[in-house]
């Protein structure tokens, strides 16, 4: 699949999306600078939630409305999603921002008024958050655009994850391995799930949206054939925000980035040949050498000849064959040993 040209799968590196959610602040400043920083922090684009407290929730405080424990204890969903909420009018400016930087943007839309909006910005891709990946006619109503998918996984069943599938039809279409917990630990995260993602969905790009802190998870998923990895990104944990408490820094960001291609590049190929880093340095393996003057005639012992580098002398397995045997010139200290500088073996009695 690709997203605004870029080229997404195996063979080309991890598509890095830096997830904004709610960590703007209600700030539109704050969005934008988010949006700079993303671009310098090596995204490969930044990511939008498109919705507002009332198409994602109703206000009200009766049982299930309001949350109990994790970071957002205490919150009724209404309040929250007000708080976090990216305000519709910021989209236009968010996407020119990012346009003028070459940077993709594309948002989570919760309803088909987002979806609306979103095609009216001409969004290169329609991401469905794990919450959602249960509303299949949102799903079907995102994939009747044509755009690329990106599905989160966080909660569902593997039953539940066919489904949505199912639901986007032929749209090209990226598998997010997602655990919900917020942040996530690390021994909950599962990676290996990303492989068995791209193999029970017919090869479909697989990748992480991740929720654990820090950069080990991301830079293990990437090893692990991660193709896409989403993160949520922050200008300072300290500003606080609804998601900060699981979101990289600029700096963490690049250093994810940075360390997601390192380690892509190096997983390459099985090859057990000489590699152009390696060039010269079979010169200076162990070989056998002339390690003592020996007169024409005498016999190579190991006191004369020794498996020692440099390397451009026989191979240390021919040792055995090489003592007891005669030199047929003066062999002189430091000089690599060679077949032509050996008297042919003596032959035996029945010779």
């Amino acid at each position: 699949m690709s997203i605004a040209g870029r080229p997404i799968g195996q063979g080309h590196p991890p598509y890095l999306i830096a997830e904004m959610s709610g960590n703007h602040n209600g700030d539109l400043g704050r969005a934008l600078a988010l949006v700079d920083a993303a671009k310098e922090a090596g995204a490969d684009a930044v990511k939008l939630q498109t919705y507002t407290a009332d198409t994602i929730t109703i206000a009200h405080d009766g049982p299930g409305f309001r949350l109990e424990g994790g970071l957002w204890d205490g919150r009724t969903l209404h309040d929250l999603y007000r708080e976090a909420h990216t305000p519709w009018d910021w989209h236009a400016p968010l996407f020119e921002r990012a346009r003028s930087l070459g940077l993709t943007i594309f948002s989570s839309p919760f309803d088909e008024t987002a979806i609306e909006l979103l095609e009216d910005l001409d969004a290169p891709a329609f991401k469905i958050a794990s919450f959602e990946v249960i509303d299949l006619p949102l799903i079907r109503r995102a994939a009747r655009s044509g755009k690329p998918l990106i599905i989160s996984t966080g909660l569902a069943t593997l039953g539940e994850i066919e489904e949505a599938v199912a639901a986007a039809g032929d749209v090209p279409l990226a598998l997010l391995h997602c655990v919900s917990g917020y942040p996530t630990p690390p021994e909950d995260c599962n990676l290996r799930t990303i492989a068995h993602l791209a193999e029970a969905f017919g090869g479909v790009t697989a990748g992480l949206s991740d929720h654990s802190q820090g950069i080990a998870v991301p830079v293990a998923a990437a090893v692990m054939g991660a193709t896409v990895i989403e993160k949520h990104f922050t200008l300072s944990r300290a500003d606080g925000g609804v998601d900060s408490a699981f979101s990289l820094e600029p700096a963490e960001f690049r250093a994810m980035a940075d360390a997601v291609r390192t380690a892509t590049a190096a997983m390459g190929r099985v090859d057990y040949g000489v590699k152009p880093s390696e060039a010269g340095g079979r010169d200076y393996r162990r070989s056998l050498y002339v390690v003592a003057d020996v007169e024409a005639g005498e016999p190579l012992t190991a006191t004369n000849v020794r498996s020692i580098r440099p390397g451009f002398g026989m191979a240390p397995r021919h040792l055995p064959d090489v003592l007891g045997r005669r030199a047929v010139r003066r062999l002189h200290r430091g000089e690599p040993l060679g077949w032509d500088m050996l008297a042919p073996p003596a032959e035996g009695p029945h010779g």
